[in-house]
């Protein structure tokens, strides 16, 4: 079978590409020209032909897309982001979820899987105000991720520039509105979450660390179990100020893959072997609630700001390099305890990707 994947970028572009396991290969096969930093992309629940991508400029907007069997993508709307640099973005059902990473603005607007008309209006909007101590990279508010909760009507939004994630809930007219939050230690900067079981992990993007929560229902308070780095030799001074945890995944287990891990992609490593994946083990009874190291793979990528699981079982992990390294496709091996490089594709500045 051959897998088509679409690739957000900080060019201008959505790249599609055709991922053959057999051969393996990767190849490009339709390029869409949308605007200004495509960064994120999610695909609407009701319709996964249906794509919606943020530009990250300052007056955000939001793109939605319609694509065919062959991965060939066709602009079908446009709506504001009513705020600054778009760069998380969550489809619901009824609903497209912003968070404008600049402006510190949550909107939800209404959407439908019509052509014609798929926005609405705004039908939440919510201005989140706070700081942390790093002045550089939280002045303000800075949402970098809205992602609904697995088993509960929860919307969690990272905030990398007040060292929390906020937890939102719907009131009784249907509005989203804040509830509670995650707290981490001042200038950590969480960017985004993974979930397993009762637990909450964080990849905190400033201090590249990875952090396990116990995570119970609002309106209980989590608490922290472990906190860890992304890796266990960091880079030494000056290049370790530079690192920076992206990207966190916690695929779920299943017949190809039973035992559980977490991948965890790292950013701006000065070795010429390029970034690191780390692969942990999750908290458990077992651990003592502990998060374990399991294996680090180098990715021959620079700046590895996304990367996706897709295919039978989740084997394959896609990855970019937004400075260098193109995309490059890894098998899960060993039970997920280790990654094998198996593809790759020259590609301008990829961020993020989205298996169709």
């Amino acid at each position: 079978m051959v897998y088509r994947i679409l690739v957000a970028s900080y060019a201008n572009e959505i790249y599609t590409l055709a991922f053959d396991p057999e051969a393996p290969s990767l190849k490009l096969v339709s390029t869409i020209t949308v605007g200004h930093h495509p960064s994120w992309l999610t695909p609407h629940p009701k319709d996964r032909s249906i794509v919606f991508t943020g530009l990250e400029q300052s007056d955000g907007k939001i793109v939605a897309l319609k694509y065919d069997a062959e991965g060939r993508g066709a602009v079908i709307g446009e709506t504001p982001s009513e705020g600054a640099d778009p760069c998380a973005i969550l489809a619901l059902e009824t609903e497209l979820i912003i968070g404008n990473y600049s402006s510190g603005r949550f909107v939800a607007v209404s959407i439908t899987t019509e052509t014609s008309g798929i926005f609405g209006s705004p039908s939440s909007t919510i201005q989140f105000d706070g700081m942390g101590p790093n002045k550089e990279r939280q002045e303000a508010s800075h949402p970098h991720q809205v992602i609904q909760h697995p088993t509960r009507d929860e919307v969690l939004v990272p905030d990398l520039g007040t060292d929390q994630t906020r937890r939102l809930v719907r009131d009784a007219s249907g509005k989203w509105v804040e509830r509670g939050a995650v707290s981490y230690k001042a200038g950590s900067g969480p960017r985004h979450v993974a979930f397993y079981e009762d637990v909450l992990y964080t990849a905190l993007e400033l201090t590249s660390e990875v952090s396990a929560h116990r995570f119970p229902p609002l309106p209980s308070e989590p608490t922290l179990l472990d906190l860890i780095p992304t890796m266990r030799t960091p880079p030494p001074p000056p290049a370790s100020a530079e690192m920076l945890a992206a990207e966190i995944l916690l695929p779920q287990p299943n017949a190809s893959f039973p035992t559980p891990y977490l991948y965890v992609s790292n950013r701006n490593d000065p070795s010429p072997e390029g970034d690191i994946i780390s692969i942990l083990s999750p908290a458990s009874e077992a651990s003592g609630g502990k998060i374990g190291c399991v294996a680090e793979v180098r990715s021959h990528l620079k700046h590895l700001r996304g990367m996706e699981f897709g295919g039978a079982d989740g084997r394959w992990l896609i990855a970019g390099g937004v400075f260098g390294g193109g995309v490059r496709v890894f098998e899960r091996v060993d039970g997920g305890r280790d990654l094998k490089e198996v593809a790759e594709i020259a590609l301008a500045a990829p961020t993020g990707f989205l298996w169709l």
